[in-house]
């Protein structure tokens, strides 16, 4: 049994190093995210406040600037969506992990559970067997000390 609870500590710290994996792999991910929610509301800002100025009449030099700017932006948004990916591929992975450790803390558990059942039945039966011994040694001195005589010789 001891060998069992030290397989369930070790299945427990590991299962407790995919959690900590997992809640960072998932905040890698939320930061990934918010990061590209702010790029996409900056290059909306960007576009808007640029459609203003370009209504207004703007020199062919600042229309160039414009749209380089906007060139490169627009190559930083998809290679930060190539980061988004990548981060909710190793939260999925993560997660992944976290279950089968999980899964396997539930079986060493659930292991240990049916042994200490087996063992607690085990005891019960030899509990029984020794009590329906006592029993019969008990019945067989009373048969024995009925079939005696008073002056302790049978009849």
């Amino acid at each position: 049994m001891d060998t069992l609870k030290t397989l369930l500590e070790h299945a427990e710290g590991e299962r407790n190093r995919a959690l900590s994996a997992f809640n960072l792999a998932r905040a890698r991910c939320d930061a990934a995210r918010q990061q590209a929610t702010q790029l996409d509301t900056y290059r909306s800002d960007y576009r808007q406040r640029w459609s203003a100025q370009f209504a207004r009449g703007a020199a062919l030099e600042i229309l160039r600037c414009y749209q380089g700017f906007a060139d490169r932006l627009e190559s930083a948004i998809t290679l930060h969506q190539h980061t988004v990916t990548q981060t909710l591929a190793a939260q999925a992975q993560a997660g992944d992990m976290l279950s089968a450790h999980e899964l396997r803390v539930a079986s060493v558990r659930k292991l240990i559970e049916r042994r200490v059942l087996a063992e607690r039945q085990a005891s019960d039966q030899r509990e029984r067997r020794s009590d329906d011994e006592d029993s019969m040694r008990l019945a067989l001195a009373r048969g024995i000390a009925g079939h005696t005589g008073r002056n302790g010789a049978r009849p």
